[in-house]
């Protein structure tokens, strides 16, 4: 049976990483009731969708991304499915009967200029979101400063555009989840009894070379870190629990302590993707 999962490719997913981050989650987290279950970074939504086939007794969702054009997305995808599923079909029905790279180079760059013009419906807008998702240089979204999503033609011949199923399973799951486009710290309003906050913030780079945290025009920098760790310190004070995962500093350069002072009086654990980059999970609570 065909399980709901990320409707689009995103830099910095969690696919790979979900089943250890779920060993992360608090031991008791099966048991409790009444979840209310935040993302303030929701990007691509590995993790959210994860989590609400995972754990029925999550009974309230918030997804929160400052990209309007992606929560526009989860938004349609949610609330017109099927109007979706048709433009989408239609948009990749006309792509692939082109023959040539070339024709199709210019048929992704006419969508992506009609894209930049930033006043398209719901519809038209998410499909061509969909469109250079799928045909745009590995899937990348990348803004430049003024907004306009910039990524390259990526060279691709028949991709799946149009994925009825998954569309589908994702808007019968998003139907319990209310989805917000702002500041991360916005969220908090939403909190209330058994509540869990998971952040995926635009990750600290690496290197300076590695550096892709610009799929917004704004910049996630280390002072946006340092925010976002007094806002797990204000949900601490209330009682909620939070678990954040980002790139592990110290796997790229032994003395770069960032994440490990700032996070302190949390508790830490490391986790490893397929190739062996470590991330670091900080939480306010023991997991098993």
């Amino acid at each position: 049976m065909a399980k709901a999962k990320p409707f689009i490719k995103w830099v910095g997913g969690k696919s790979q990483l979900i089943e250890q981050l779920d060993a992360q989650l608090p031991a008791d987290f099966g048991n409790w009731e009444d979840i209310t279950y935040i993302e303030p970074f929701v990007g691509g939504g590995a993790m959210l969708f994860y989590m609400l086939q995972r754990y029925p007794n999550i009974q309230h969702a918030i997804i929160n991304d400052i990209n309007t054009d992606l929560a526009t997305c989860y938004r349609t995808v949610r609330d017109n499915p099927e109007e979706l599923i048709s433009s989408l079909q239609n948009i990749q029905d006309a792509y692939n009967l082109l023959q040539t790279e070339e024709a199709r180079k210019d048929f992704f760059l006419a969508a992506r200029d009609r894209y930049n013009e930033k006043n398209l419906d719901p519809i038209e807008n998410t499909t061509k979101f969909f469109f250079l998702n799928r045909t745009c240089y590995n899937g990348l979204y990348r803004v430049n400063r003024k907004g306009f999503f910039n990524v390259p033609f990526g060279k691709y011949t028949n991709p799946q555009i149009c994925d009825p199923t998954t569309i589908r399973k994702d808007s019968e799951l998003l139907q319990r989840v209310e989805i917000m486009t702002g500041d991360f710290e916005e969220t908090f309003k939403h909190a209330h009894g058994n509540t869990l906050f998971y952040f995926d913030p635009p990750y600290r780079p690496l290197s300076d070379t590695s550096s892709f945290n610009d799929y917004t025009k704004e910049a996630f920098n280390d002072d946006a870190q340092i925010r976002l760790k007094e806002y797990c310190d204000r949900i601490h004070a209330a009682g909620y629990k939070f678990m954040l995962s980002n790139s592990d500093c110290k796997g790229k350069n032994e003395d770069d302590n960032f994440f490990d002072v700032l996070y302190g009086a949390y508790d830490r654990a490391r986790i490893y993707e397929q190739n062996g980059t470590p991330n670091i999970v900080c939480r306010n609570y023991k997991s098993n």
